[in-house]
């Protein structure tokens, strides 16, 4: 019986490692390739350090892809990379700023370095 269990999981492990080779690559690599933002930002509004950011002295940078409509407001963002307690906090200043006005939406990078302050 033990045999028959060892067999059916060696099995399954097998067939997970050979579809996960054949699987293409995910989407959020074509992401992390976006340039910085051409666009020049006419309202910058700085993010507010989190309070449990500041006792527990979490330090950082966060990363976001925003993406900018026409009309020069956020329409959105996602986070790229940094700690889970700052991205909050860069994602709600970043919905906050306005671009000048284009043709059409414009996506980039946008990062936010935190430090504790004394």
């Amino acid at each position: 019986m033990q045999r028959g269990v060892a067999i059916l999981v060696l099995g399954i492990l097998a067939a997970t490692v050979a579809t996960s080779m054949i699987s293409p690559a995910p989407a959020v690599a074509q992401e992390e390739k976006t340039e910085e933002l051409t666009r020049k930002v006419k309202t910058r509004v700085a993010p507010i350090y989190p309070d449990i950011a500041r006792r527990m002295s979490i330090a950082g940078a966060v990363k976001l892809v925003i993406v900018v409509a026409p009309n020069g407001s956020v329409k959105s963002s996602k986070a790229m990379g940094g700690h889970p307690v700052l991205v909050n906090a860069a994602m709600d200043a970043v919905r906050l700023w306005k671009f000048e006005p284009a043709a059409t939406e414009s996506t980039g990078v946008v990062e936010f370095k935190f430090q504790p302050q004394n």
